[in-house]
């Protein structure tokens, strides 16, 4: 019975684990589709003359910092 028992518990650690790295991706894809967003978003004021291209540049460099932190995954989606 105790046999039985652990193998139960370590099935539900382990689908609880892939649950919690599931909602840490789809938490990273919204992040890195927000900083895309951001980044048209200054890159398109820049271009109707009412944005910077150092608005555009931090855009950018926050961009890429979370894709090397997090991979580019969210840009295939």
């Amino acid at each position: 019975m105790a046999g039985f028992l652990d193998r139960a518990k370590e099935q539900a650690q382990s689908a609880l684990n892939q649950g919690k790295q599931k909602v840490d991706e789809v938490q990273q894809q919204r992040a890195g589709n927000d900083l895309l967003k951001k980044l048209g978003a200054a890159y398109y004021a820049e271009r109707r003359g009412s944005g910077s291209a150092e608005a555009t540049q931090k855009a950018l460099s926050a961009l890429e910092a979370h894709i090397a932190a997090h991979g580019d995954g969210f840009l295939r989606g």
